[in-house]
């Protein structure tokens, strides 16, 4: 089979529920910037430091990768269509699944008292900007449900704000397994 099909060369592209659009629609850079996430996510799936906690880390992360695919076929599938009802609802147990993940991270983190900046062992940098840009992708699936609507609208922002979190106390314990000191903000 051949990568290329040629069927976007106009500049228009097709929805999982069968429309041609625009690739410069509201929809389909949402979802763009949702494959963007999910290929971030895979740079840090490759920087996890080596220590007792990187097979589940490397699962945890897949897990989430899996996850931001749902989440594209979501956002590719137009409210109202047949193929709405074949996609998976964005669940509150993916939420609690995040939620449960980051209450085990903060065990072992020293409590905050200052903010921290971006930094540290690479694999902690890549999470701060996995967050960053998962931040820019809950603004835009708020700007389309606002405007199109989006299947299960209310529910995926909610995972990508809690994802946002996770990646933001990924950061800081990916500093902690590589003994890497966080660098606080002196401002």
């Amino acid at each position: 089979m051949k990568i290329y099909t040629g069927t976007g060369d106009e500049g228009k592209t097709s929805l999982f529920s069968g429309e041609r659009l625009p690739k410069s629609s509201l929809r389909v850079a949402t979802y763009g910037e949702a494959d963007e996430l999910c290929s971030a996510v895979g740079v840090v799936v490759t920087m996890v430091p080596s220590c007792k906690e990187e097979k589940k880390l490397t699962a945890d992360l897949q897990c989430i990768q899996a996850d931001l695919f749902d989440l594209g076929a979501v956002l590719a599938t137009s409210p109202g269509s047949p193929e709405a009802d074949l996609l998976k609802p964005f669940s509150a147990e993916k939420i609690k699944w995040l939620e449960d993940h980051i209450d085990e991270m903060q065990k072992v983190l020293p409590e905050l008292h200052s903010f921290i900046l971006p930094g540290g062992h690479p694999s902690s940098a890549w999470a701060q900007m996995i967050r960053a840009i998962c931040r820019r992708v809950e603004r835009a699936v708020i700007a389309l449900d606002e405007k199109e609507g989006c299947l299960h609208g209310k529910m995926v922002v909610t995972y990508l704000n809690r994802l946002s979190d996770y990646f933001f106390v990924l950061a800081r314990y990916l500093n902690h397994l590589s003994g890497t000191a966080e660098i606080t903000w002196h401002g």
